[in-house]
């Protein structure tokens, strides 16, 4: 009979490693012999580093799952709500280049006729203002809920700019207390088993040997299981993705200047610049490449940016590599988190893998270990793929800039983009990016975030000269409707620095 999974260590604390646990011990709740024991070890003095400051709407339901309530969440993390993200500068650097990638979805999925009835009826509007309501100007400022709304719900799809090292610190809390799991302060010393065979035990300085059935790798970029012990190979991307280093800083607001709720990005010669709004500061950094930027550029980029209030301020600088490993489950051990990879923040995609791997991983959860070879081996397919599509996305923004700095024509070059974004470019020529151009039920990107970023960018396909529209009339009807929403919107919500101070 095949080993029966009972005891769960995670390795790594910080945000991968408590959403994970919390969310395996909320789906999990037996702690019983029959059922499972969730352990997270964390080193007491290596402080927590955050995957960022930008989250997808995901995040509510996670932490819904877990039990937290909405508005102890937005206190305890310094959070607000993010909408979409604006994208300053990346077509071709004039005052009047921006578009807008908001997390509601277009009035249909049907992309031709959408294309059509945008083109034909309401082309001096961008694409995104004339598909949903959440993209109108009057909105940048606005909460996506009134306070009377559940907890969770809102009249628009939304997401949270907050403090990752605050949200780790309530999670733990949280989770210790209401979901039985074991937390060990120690340092990870070693690990037992042979690198051709499962983890037996980690070895700790204080602790001693600490058993389980299936380790979690959250150690972050160290990868102290999945890299260091099993030897999984780490890929780098940034022959696709150029940037590798950041400078950041905090700037503080007073209690009542507005607090965007979109992630603004702001290209430069080579990179972009983060803008997140939260209601005591503004987290700013320049991301850029070193092989084309010195630090001390940057610096200067970023400073400028920024304008008098960033004169003094203290800037930190990161490298960091895009890549991933070859395969996220070996043997015994999963890793999530950093220790999986780690991606430039464009498009916040770092905090909702935690999410999608931990909820893969509880909703699937091996009963045996003969279950857990099967399982691992479907764990890899599903995100090797998504590791690589959302490397896809991140380049779209590159690959259709017009910029003529060499960081930007370099970008543009054919061997730095993938050979599967590039069939596809190829076919968004002649029609619209569509549902029929990605294969998985749950993709990490759908075709209506390419449509934002390919429409807002400039790229408009031709129309097949034959092809009938099939829902026309309904499309052209729900567009007509949005600006009257967007005015409803705009007269009825609060903003977001009044909603978070009456919370």
């Amino acid at each position: 009979m095949s080993q029966r999974i009972k005891n769960i260590v995670i390795v790594g604390g910080g945000t991968a490693g408590w959403i994970t646990a919390g969310l395996i011990a909320a789906r999990h709740k037996d702690r019983s012999e029959n059922g499972v024991s969730v352990t997270l070890i964390e080193s007491p003095d290596i402080p927590t580093v955050g995957v960022g400051e930008g989250t997808w709407p995901t995040i509510r339901k996670t932490l819904s799952r877990i039990g937290i309530k909405e508005a102890d969440f937005l206190a305890a993390c310094g959070a607000s709500f993010k909408q979409g993200s604006r994208f300053d500068g990346w077509v071709t650097g004039a005052d009047n280049d921006s578009y807008y990638h908001p997390f509601e979805l277009p009035v249909s999925h049907q992309a031709g006729d959408m294309l059509y009835a945008w083109q034909n009826n309401i082309a001096e509007k961008s694409f995104a203002e004339a598909v949903c309501v959440q993209s109108g100007s009057s909105l940048k400022y606005l909460a996506p809920r009134q306070r009377s709304m559940p907890e969770y719900v809102g009249a628009m799809n939304y997401a949270y700019h907050l403090d990752a090292v605050k949200m780790a610190n309530l999670l733990q809390v949280h989770i210790c207390k209401h979901h039985g799991v074991t937390h060990i302060k120690d340092h990870v010393t070693g690990v037992i088993g042979e690198r051709d065979s499962d983890i037996k035990a980690v070895m700790t300085r204080e602790n001693g040997q600490i058993e389980g059935d299936l380790y979690i790798d959250c150690t972050g970029q160290s990868s102290l299981l999945l890299g260091q012990h099993y030897g999984v190979e780490f890929v780098d991307q940034s022959h696709i993705l150029f940037n590798d280093s950041a400078v950041v800083t905090q700037v503080p607001v007073g209690e009542n200047d507005p607090i965007q709720s979109e992630t603004v990005s702001t290209a430069h010669e080579a990179g972009w610049i983060w803008d997140i709004g939260l209601p005591s500061r503004r987290g700013i950094g320049c991301v850029y490449s070193s092989a084309h930027m010195k630090n001390t550029r940057a610096e200067e980029v970023l400073r400028g940016y920024i304008g008098e209030e960033g004169e003094n301020s203290k800037v930190r600088h990161i490298k960091f590599r895009s890549g991933h490993r070859t395969h996220f489950w070996h043997q015994n051990c999963l890793a999530i988190g950093l220790s999986a990879g780690f991606l430039e923040p464009l498009e916040a995609s770092a905090i909702v893998l935690v999410e999608l791997s931990a909820e893969t991983l509880c909703e699937n959860l091996p009963v045996t270990r003969e279950g857990m070879r099967i399982e691992a081996k479907r764990f890899n397919e599903v995100f090797q793929y998504r590791w690589a599509r959302i490397i896809d996305f991140l380049k779209l923004h590159y690959v259709l800039s017009q910029r003529e700095e060499p960081y930007w024509q370099e970008n543009r070059e054919t061997t730095t983009i993938p050979s599967r974004l590039q069939e596809l470019l190829e076919l968004w020529k002649h029609r619209p990016p569509s549902h029929y151009d990605f294969e998985q039920a749950k993709e990490i990107f759908p075709a209506a975030s390419y449509q934002f970023v390919a429409y807002g960018m400039g790229m408009l396909p031709a129309y097949h000269p034959t092809l009938e529209p099939s829902i026309l009339l309904a499309v052209q009807k729900k567009m007509q409707a949005i600006a009257g929403k967007q005015r409803s919107f705009a007269a009825g919500l609060p903003t977001n620095r009044a909603l978070l101070a009456n919370l």
